[in-house]
């Protein structure tokens, strides 16, 4: 049995959103433990302009509180971060990676095309985050399928179903992580949306925001319509992403979700 605790670790002010949250996910299974995705980390909240820069901490808006990374809060749960195996990891933009050097000794997963995209000098990533050089597996294509998309499956410490879900768009390797929930599915899509509401307002200012920052735009509108797809066709799959707070609300943060295999 698999438990599940949605922690917010990140907090962004903007114009679009007054409290735009960082949703990662820590599963637990016995004495061993998995992140999905890291927020910001603690170094990055008592060295922000060192570690990320004045630039950017402007045109995001980010809000720091050490207490609201992803460490403090396993620590704030009685857990033990030691027992964190593996992080799986959306994409490599330091709102999802800044907290992985609170976590040395972890194996990180990410898509391929993601750390190529990374390792290729492309300006939008920071490069401290992965400085203390862990180890990084990563996952190439596949001929597996998940309702239709590419599914990457990640081995991790954990006996739990865990794929990596291509994404592109956003970043050129961003993907989503499905993880089986009993009899059904959680799907998390990262940074594929920023606000649920991109999915049915085609005239969202966010759009702007996210026209900005994708490497490419057009491959995250059909990423979008093929999210828009899958909802309708399977509403009984739990789909969110990073940064809806009123997503994240839908969970609470202490209070764990059994996973029956």
């Amino acid at each position: 049995m698999t438990e599940i605790y949605h922690l917010n670790c990140v907090k962004i002010v903007s114009p679009y959103a007054d409290n735009v949250c960082g949703h990662c996910l820590l599963l637990k299974q016995n004495d061993r433990m998995a992140l999905i995705d890291t927020g910001i980390g603690v170094l990055d909240s008592q060295q922000p302009e060192e570690r990320i820069g004045h630039e950017l901490i402007k045109i995001t808006g980010y809000r720091f509180d050490e207490n609201q990374t992803a460490v403090r809060q396993i620590e704030g749960l009685g857990l033990n971060s030691e027992q964190i195996t593996d992080c799986i990891i959306s994409h490599l933009d330091n709102d999802h990676i800044g907290g992985l050097p609170d976590f040395p000794h972890v194996t990180v997963h990410v898509g391929k095309e993601e750390y190529e995209n990374y390792m290729s000098g492309n300006p939008r990533y920071l490069k401290i985050p992965l400085q203390h050089n862990p180890t990084i597996k990563t996952y190439g294509k596949s001929d597996k399928l998940w309702f239709g998309f590419e599914a990457r499956e990640v081995i991790t410490a954990l006996d739990t179903e865990i794929l990596l879900i291509p994404l592109p768009g956003h970043t050129l390797g961003h993907c989503g992580v499905a993880i089986k929930n009993g009899d059904g599915w959680l799907f998390y899509v990262a940074d594929a949306y920023y606000l649920r509401e991109e999915l049915s307002n085609i005239d969202h200012p966010v759009h702007e925001l996210a026209e900005m920052r994708a490497d490419d735009n057009k491959m995250r509108i059909d990423t979008l319509e093929k999210i828009r797809e899958l909802m309708q066709a399977h509403p009984e799959i739990e789909i969110f992403g990073y940064h809806d707070i009123r997503e994240f609300e839908r969970f609470k943060v202490t209070e764990s979700n059994n996973i029956k295999r």
